[in-house]
């Protein structure tokens, strides 16, 4: 299985990332901009050199939004943080 799931899986485990597993344009820019994912995983078998490019340049390029998406962020932040203090 080389779709992005495990190294997605991987880096989620580390405090503050929000690691995404993107396979195309779209679903980069919408990463980015409704779940502020700061990882951006890319899965080998189903997505190809070209539009993985054209993915990373999507999700780069894209602004985090603000609105209804802060109140997820700050759930899953608070997870986050709950996680951290847990392992201490």
């Amino acid at each position: 299985m080389r779709i992005g799931h495990r190294i997605s899986i991987a880096a989620n485990k580390v405090p503050g990332v929000r690691a995404a597993v993107v396979h195309d344009v779209t679903s980069a820019h919408l990463a980015r901009e409704h779940n502020h994912a700061n990882v951006l995983c890319l899965g080998s078998r189903l997505t190809g050199s070209v539009v993985a490019l054209e993915a990373l340049e999507a999700w780069l390029n894209a602004t985090p939004a603000e609105g209804r998406h802060v109140a997820r962020i700050a759930k899953i932040d608070e997870l986050d943080g709950h996680l951290v203090d847990d392992e201490r």
